[in-house]
């Protein structure tokens, strides 16, 4: 190896072993696929509960599965821990997305991203989630690309990634 990649290796363990030894809150990003078996939506729930109870804020967005189940964990530790930022406007959410949503205390929509697609929408969302975080927890399948569009940015930008595979 090369110097330069030494050095870069070093500086990202470094930084990574700094988040991880972090005792104060952090930012967490959450995001995941929509289809998620409920037993898993569970254990996310669960998780996201307790990254919340030990006092981290938690970044997801609005659909169902992962990030319906990160909600609902989020908002039975602390609500106020919590934000979700949309891919658009919250009209143009599911109706049973928006009743969840509506209760949500810290919610940015994008309304300008009405006119894309949702995969556009979501890719442009989800690189605003990471930009704000420190680390990115995410729950995908192998072929779920936008997802792993957005680990491969975060890694990037620097960011501790932990990635799931549900297959």
């Amino acid at each position: 190896m090369s110097q330069s990649t030494d050095l870069i290796n070093l500086d990202t363990l470094a930084q990574e072993l700094a988040t991880i030894q972090q005792t104060g809150s952090k930012r967490i990003a959450l995001l995941g696929s929509r289809h998620v078996p409920i037993t898993h939506q569970n254990l996310i729930e669960m998780m996201t509960y307790a990254l919340v109870l030990s006092g981290n804020r938690i970044i997801t967005s609005g659909a169902t599965g992962t990030n319906s189940a990160a909600i609902k964990g989020a908002t039975r530790a602390d609500p106020n821990l919590l934000t979700v930022i949309l891919p658009q406007s919250l009209e143009r959410q599911p109706l049973e997305s928006r009743q969840q949503l509506e209760q949500v205390m810290h919610l940015v929509e994008n309304p300008s991203n009405d006119n894309l697609s949702l995969a556009e929408a979501s890719y442009l969302c989800n690189k605003e989630i990471v930009s704000r975080c420190q680390q990115l927890i995410c729950f995908a399948f192998h072929d779920s690309r936008t997802l792993l569009q957005t680990c491969q940015d975060a890694e990037e930008q620097r960011k501790v990634v932990t990635l799931f595979y549900f297959d």
